[in-house]
This record gives C-alpha cells, sequence and structure tokens, in this order.
C-alpha cells in the first residue's frame, strides 16, 4: 500500500476521491439503456479496481456510507463537484497521481459507455462530457 497517498490524504480526502470515480460509474450506468446498466456498472467497477499505483490503493474499494440520492440529477449534484474536489486535492497534495485519478476515471467512464463497441447512445455521450468537464474545471 502506498504510504505516500494513503499517508497525505485524511480519510475524508479517500472518501471523496472514491465518491467521485464511483459515482462518475453510477452515473454512467444509470445513463445507460435499461438493459445495459448492469453491464455499464459493471464494466466501470472492473475498471476502477484494476487501477494501479496509490490511486488504485484508494479505489479498490467502494466509498461506505455514501447516499447516492433518488435520482440522476441529485447523484450528479453529488458527484459532479467530487470529481473537481479530488482533481483540485490531487493537484495540491499529490501531484504526481493527478493524472493517473483522471486516467482510472476516464477509463471507468469508457468501459461503462462500451465506446469500443460503437458510437454510445446520446445520453451516454452526454454523461461522459459532463464527467470530462468537472474531471477538467
Amino acid at each position: 500500500m502506498s504510504i505516500t497517498l494513503t499517508g497525505t490524504l485524511t480519510d475524508q480526502d479517500q472518501l471523496t476521491l472514491r465518491t467521485a470515480a464511483w459515482g462518475a460509474v453510477s452515473l454512467m450506468s444509470a445513463a445507460s439503456a435499461a438493459g445495459s446498466a448492469h453491464r455499464a456498472g459493471t464494466e466501470g467497477a472492473i475498471a476502477l479496481t484494476s487501477a494501479t499505483g496509490p490511486v488504485g490503493h484508494v479505489l479498490a474499494k467502494a466509498p461506505k456510507g455514501v447516499k447516492w440520492g433518488r435520482s440522476v440529477a441529485e447523484l450528479a449534484d453529488q458527484v459532479l463537484p467530487a470529481l473537481t474536489a479530488s482533481m483540485a486535492l490531487l493537484k495540491r497534495q499529490a501531484p504526481d497521481e493527478a493524472g493517473n485519478f483522471r486516467d482510472t476515471v476516464t477509463v471507468a467512464v469508457e468501459a461503462a459507455a462500451r465506446l469500443h463497441e460503437g458510437e454510445p447512445s446520446p445520453t451516454v455521450a452526454a454523461m461522459a462530457a459532463k464527467i470530462a468537464a468537472a474531471l477538467d474545471a
């Protein structure tokens, strides 16, 4: 386990990272067609648990105790700011891991969107763009 990142980040900081990454997968799952929502979530989760480096250690488990809300709008209200906060936090406290976090979330979003199997639906593409914008804010 990376002492550098987990030693640098508080439990709350790590929860923010987990909420952001796992929440992004949840948003992609919610944006997917009814028949593929479970598959989108599974593919995204596999990507997160396959992450390496210090970020991989933090994202290896889903956040506990997070209430995701009752609608996609409530979920987005929580997750999109957490993505932006996570990037700012990592740039400030673990700059070498900011790119790793962004890349990991991007791979998870792409896996959930199944971009390699053709064009995503407009809904899925729009959600992926919102997640990318939050990461880059």
